[in-house]
């Protein structure tokens, strides 16, 4: 059926000619012509856009670009809803909505008209914004791709057992009564760090030095805050962890690069170089990149140099107790009788990065101005996520997925080491990586590039270094997102980006390369 209806006004041009056509009651259009070319008011209810949203967009966009004038006099919300087939309420929601933009101007007198003068839209401003940390995080909201770093197994993690103990926390922090948090973080979270910590890294201490942090970088702001430590310098382990040398250069902290040999960092260069440093970041259980672990003596030393020269020492303990080549090392903070060392730890390597939680171990001396410092500053993130942790951790949930990692970790490290060439690989990070050696000279950083482009996000091993001189190129290997039977797929992709790289070259390492990267390609039938 279709209806021609037309209404004259004087006083109203947006009903000079109406046209309703209804042809099908789930189809209603509506041509509204005024003095300018005319546009049609379609709402389509086979669309997953709201009606509401349909209406106001076509008003919305028919007001910008002048095709309704200002004043001019929008139908009632009865005679706009009987034309298009909808409810009432649905068209008053669409007006509501125009006049919250101050598109349109309702009256009881004399209805609803477009505003005279409304701010119209600008062009998008056009920007090149960089994402942060840009060239070291292969992607943000993705799923991790195989060799990428920083990021556990994601199909290991228990989802289903963290979803219920979650809901239980959200009932639990719903009903909780409405008041301050402390702010150094859930009680009891901080009592279950303070017990884990005891047993797994040695350290002893009570719940009023736990800070919960929202991660390492979180925990190393918090620490940088409280140690007073801007304008100052800080040694920094060369290699070392990129993020950390960047996080100090834009707290105005100057690193100064100290070298890793076998037994960790080389104390008497960094006392050559700044004995009076403020501090010290180190990771001693697993220097990253390399894998060494802090010798004894090297830890005296250390430990000596902070108390000698009123220094503080940041301990990086990114695994904790996740490493696959047997016990893990004692924590540097529980041999340090004079508390010097600021101890940082996170759940994002042994539970998930989208927790977003760690914790700070602080001096007993200076529990208190942690505590300040993070009720004025920094308070703790996630109060429902820290009730639930508290729950894994309270329930040896927590211990018994270390278990698991470690045995999963230890399979699936062992079977991309298979695939690659024995002569160029090294294990790193206690295990949790594998370091694949390149020849001098070579730009690891492009090669990445490459590789990522093949669905693959192996880290480059020369960025680690400040001097690049002295930088060793090769590929940080992630292993814990290689799933059972992607090893020898994902370790040919790789070999292949090597090898094209090295196509030409004589090297006698890199024809080695070359032929399992060619041996490991599918035959043609």
């Amino acid at each position: 059926m279709t209806l021609d209806m037309t209404a004259q006004s004087d006083h109203n041009p947006l009903y000079t000619s109406v046209r309703y056509k209804a042809l099908d009651p789930r189809n209603v259009e509506m041509a509204v012509p005024t003095r300018n070319p005319r546009f049609e008011l379609e709402v389509d209810r086979s669309r997953s856009m709201p009606l509401v949203e349909q209406i106001s967009g076509i008003l919305r966009t028919a007001i910008v670009e002048g095709r309704l004038k200002p004043g001019a006099r929008l139908p009632s919300w009865l005679d706009m809803a009987a034309q298009l087939g909808v409810a009432r309420g649905t068209v008053k929601a669409a007006y509501e909505r125009l006049a919250d933009e101050s598109l349109v101007v309702a009256s009881s007198a004399s209805g609803t008209r477009v505003a005279a003068e409304f701010v119209r839209p600008t062009e998008p401003i056009k920007t090149n914004i960089r994402p942060p940390l840009d060239g070291l995080a292969p992607s943000y909201y993705r799923n991790p791709l195989p060799f990428q770093m920083g990021v556990p197994a994601q199909d290991a993690f228990p989802a289903k057992l963290w979803a219920r103990i979650r809901a239980r926390a959200v009932r639990d922090d719903a009903m909780a009564p409405v008041g301050l948090h402390d702010p150094r973080g859930n009680p009891e979270l901080r009592a279950q760090i303070a017990s884990y910590v005891a047993i797994a890294r040695g350290i002893r201490c009570v719940p009023d030095q736990i800070i919960i942090t929202g991660g390492y970088r979180n925990g190393l702001a918090l620490a940088m805050r409280t140690l007073k430590v801007y304008g100052k310098s800080a040694w920094l382990e060369e290699p070392g962890y990129p993020i950390t040398r960047m996080g100090l250069q834009l707290d105005d902290v100057m690193p100064v690069d100290v070298p890793v040999d076998d037994q960790g960092i080389v104390v008497e260069l960094g006392v050559r170089r700044a004995p009076n440093a403020a501090m010290a970041i180190v990771t001693p259980g697993q220097q990253a990149p390399t894998g060494v672990v802090l010798s004894q003596d090297r830890r005296d030393a250390l430990l000596r140099w902070a108390e000698r020269s009123g220094a503080w020492i940041i301990e990086d303990d990114y695994l904790s107790e996740l490493q696959l080549g047997g016990r893990a090392a004692p924590a540097l903070a529980a041999g340090d009788p004079d508390g010097r060392v600021v101890h940082i730890g996170s759940f994002s390597k042994t539970l998930s990065p989208t927790l977003g939680l760690g914790f700070l171990v602080a001096p007993l001396s200076l529990a208190e101005r942690f505590g300040e410092v993070a009720a004025c500053l920094q308070p703790a993130p996630n109060s429902t996520t820290q009730l639930a942790l508290a729950r894994v951790l309270a329930d040896g949930h927590y211990l018994r997925h270390l278990r698991h990692m470690k045995s999963l970790y230890r399979e699936r490290r062992d079977a991309l080491r298979a695939c690659l060439p024995e002569e160029l690989v090294s294990d790193a990070m206690g295990g949790l990586a594998l370091l694949l050696h390149l020849p001098k000279g070579t730009d690891d950083l492009a090669l990445s590039k490459k590789a990522l482009a093949r669905g693959i996000a192996p880290m480059p091993l020369s960025i680690w270094w400040t001097n690049k001189r002295k930088a060793n190129p090769g590929f940080v290997l992630g292993i814990a997102n290689i799933k059972k039977g992607q090893a020898k797929a994902v370790s040919r992709i790789l070999l292949e980006v090597v090898a094209d790289a090295f196509g030409r070259t004589r090297s006698i390492g890199f024809r080695g390369v070359r032929r399992k990267a060619e041996h490991r390609k599918p035959r043609r039938s």
